[in-house]
């Protein structure tokens, strides 16, 4: 049986799954008993770890080269109500009927337990078996510790996806990758597909290594060279597909809506159309010939100028259900985008609101969306900010699919030149309850699955700088487990990444990144308000940069106050969007939360929050505390040389330095400007400019 995993080129960091994280497993004896590509896979990964570690590895297919006790791991796919196996010591698992209770697993699930000196993965389906085996190698060497009882893992969510905004011809405005910050893309070079699959197969693993089984490879703003992915160069996304296959990695495609016209001459493309329909189901059919385990399709329609049913006045589950249909057969699913809003704003008209849209064009069609059909919501209802409120509509569709997304590239939190690790952000979405306490919070609600956009490329680090690359594990593990406590998460990732850190360098690494996303929030747009960044591309301070533009972003900063007034009874009715419980918290000043209360209110800068302080002075007060906090971390940072590869390093600390100039940056421009709108000094007589 052939050795599966990858070999990176050399200057290419393996990031959560280095050699050594493996030497529990390599140096100890197992038995892989199943067979199917993704048992090829698991195979390949103990055998080269054996190799490396001096252990050793036997495979079967219900062949009795040894009874299982004879080993310290046994991973084992065993199919439910099928021919099981028996050993001595193995808490019960196994005799006639099958392993008792795999049947309850799914597909992706397995068992976990230990006795007599022998750990068992037993797995239905083969993904699981894969994702028994990576957890294994997260528990290191208390995989082969004391007794364990038998434990059931299983994922929460059936979908857990990576969209990359990747082009496959670079974008004049975008580059190559869309809102990317780590380089070209992994898998698009030259206007074409890259020729390197080991690379990609890397990528691959690390995904599964953290729980993800789906990605779609390339930008949801599907430009005319990208729309041929679909037709005459879907062997080039066969090509992708396969170097992801064996780590269980379904390929999904973004498609444009206009793909008829564009690409098949059709006067239309208007989803009640015969003759659209049909042409939708001959290009389907062609993709499943192609790439037989396809997932679907990723659709962003009437948004920021993409076409869509509306241009033919239908609605958004016609145009869904259409391509809903075409997939069906094969068992594909389309996600639709529910980011649709109108970018063509008046910025003097106040009842105009962004935040709406999501909910106005959504909540109506509850329950007329196709059951392959998923609707794909922000985990907010602008985009991607540092502070949002939850998006109402993840409590409005009841009777849909939904799918939440997130945003691990980090367009609007640092670009990845600044520290700001997010597993708390998304941990606290997902945990929201939309209709109040004892009802499902999102992560349940979310039965379509759950999204990232992605932050990886070319970039020997994956993420642009080493420390990123915990948002895309946090993501991987949250999305398998939302519950889940984001630090205990962010520990895995560091005892993965350094298997033989320190004390004093773990210490060291949760120090600097578990309080860094509300230092980034403290230095930048505060309470809730967003943006203030400067326009087009989203980096660094611009306190007024969208405030008269079209695309509805806006913080109306006057002499007097600051914030949007989205309650019902005086402003845009946004607050009325939520469950009572939520609405009646977020309808007044006085009970909305601080930290996002210039989201839904217009106030004094004088206006007294929970702390004590005004507005104006929380805003210089958190402006400066930043600062200082990104100032720390940096010096923290810097006494880690000693600990930490010179490479790895040296492109952290030449992101702090960033970051700290960043800072200052932001601190000092918005202070100042509102020093300058108030009229009111800071209380502690800093310099302010």
């Amino acid at each position: 049986m052939p050795l599966t995993v990858p070999v990176l080129p050399e200057g290419i960091d393996p990031a959560w799954l280095p050699p050594e994280a493996f030497r529990p497993v390599g140096s100890r004896r197992t038995l892989v008993d199943g067979v199917g590509p993704l048992v090829d896979t698991v195979y390949g990964e103990v055998a080269s770890a054996c190799a490396q570690f001096g252990g050793e590895v036997v495979v079967r297919d219900r062949g009795e080269p040894g009874a299982p006790s004879s080993y310290d791991l046994v991973l084992r796919v065993a199919a439910a109500g099928g021919p099981g196996d028996t050993g001595p010591g193995l808490g019960g698992v196994g005799g006639p009927g099958g392993p008792a209770g795999v049947g309850e697993l799914g597909a992706e699930g397995f068992f976990l337990e230990r006795a007599d000196g022998t750990t068992v993965v037993t797995a239905t389906g083969r993904s699981g078996l894969l994702y028994g085996l990576f957890h294994v190698v997260r528990l290191g060497e208390d995989a082969f510790r004391n007794t364990r009882g038998r434990e059931a893992h299983r994922p929460s969510t059936a979908l857990r996806m990576l969209d990359h905004w990747d082009n496959v011809a670079v974008h004049p405005v975008m580059g190559q990758v869309e809102r990317g910050y780590a380089g070209g893309s992994l898998f698009w070079e030259n206007g074409r597909a890259r020729q390197e699959p080991e690379r990609v197969r890397a990528y691959a693993r690390l995904l599964a290594a953290c729980g993800i089984n789906a990605v779609s490879v390339n930008n949801v703003n599907v430009h005319e060279t990208e729309a041929h992915l679909l037709t005459d160069r879907i062997g080039e996304v066969a090509h992708i597909a396969a170097a992801l296959r064996p780590y269980g990695i379904r390929t999904h495609l973004s498609v444009t809506f206009a793909a008829p016209v564009v690409l098949g001459g059709l006067a239309t493309a208007d989803p009640l159309d015969d003759a659209v329909c049909g042409w939708w189901a001959k290009a389907v059919r062609g993709v499943y010939c192609a790439i037989p385990d396809f997932g679907g399709f990723v659709v962003k329609a009437d948004s920021e100028g993409q076409p869509g049913p509306f241009t033919y006045g239908r609605s958004h589950a016609d145009g869904a259900n259409m391509l809903a249909a075409a997939l069906a057969p094969h068992g594909g699913t389309v996600h639709w985008r529910a980011f649709v809003y109108d970018h063509h704003q008046d910025w003097r008209d106040r009842s105009t609101d962004r935040a709406r849209a999501a909910y106005d064009h959504f909540a109506s069609l509850d329950g007329k969306f196709a059951g392959n059909a998923v609707l794909q919501v922000k985990h907010g209802p602008m985009d991607f900010q540092v502070r949002e409120p939850v998006s109402p509509v993840l409590g409005a569709l009841p009777h849909s699919r939904v799918a939440v997304e997130v945003q691990a590239t980090q367009e609007y939190t640092g670009q990845q030149r600044h520290v700001c690790w997010l597993g708390p952000m998304w941990s606290e979405a997902l945990c929201f309850r939309p209709e109040g306490e004892q009802r499902p919070s999102v992560a349940e609600l979310a039965r379509g699955g759950l999204v990232a956009v992605a932050n990886v490329g070319d970039d020997p680090f994956w993420t642009g700088h080493p420390l990123a690359q915990a948002n895309l594990y946090t993501f991987g593990r949250l999305a398998w487990q939302p519950a889940a406590d984001p630090h205990r998460l962010l520990d895995e990732w560091i005892a993965l990444t350094f298997p033989s850190a320190s004390e004093r360098l773990a210490a060291g690494l949760r120090a600097v990144l578990h309080g860094s996303w509300r230092t980034y929030e403290k230095y930048t747009a505060p309470l809730g308000v967003g943006f203030m960044v400067q326009p087009g591309h989203h980096y660094g301070p611009s306190v007024d940069g969208y405030e008269y533009s079209p695309w509805g972003t806006y913080h109306f900063a006057d002499r007097d106050g600051i914030g949007v007034d989205r309650s019902a009874a005086t402003g845009t009715g946004y607050a009325a969007q939520y469950a009572k419980p939520w609405a009646e918290l977020y309808e007044s000043a006085a009970s909305c939360p601080d930290e996002l209360l210039l989201f839904f209110h217009h106030v004094p800068y004088g206006h007294v929050l929970r702390s004590g302080k005004t507005v104006v002075q929380h805003i210089y007060d958190t402006h400066f505390e930043g600062v200082e906090e990104a100032e720390e971390a940096r010096r923290v940072w810097a006494g880690l040389a000693d600990l930490t590869e010179p490479a790895w390093h040296a492109r952290v600390a030449e992101r702090y330095e960033e970051q700290v100039r960043g800072a200052r940056e932001w601190r000092d421009q918005v202070n100042s400007y509102f020093l300058r709108k108030s009229g009111i000094p800071d209380a502690r007589g800093r310099a302010i400019y």
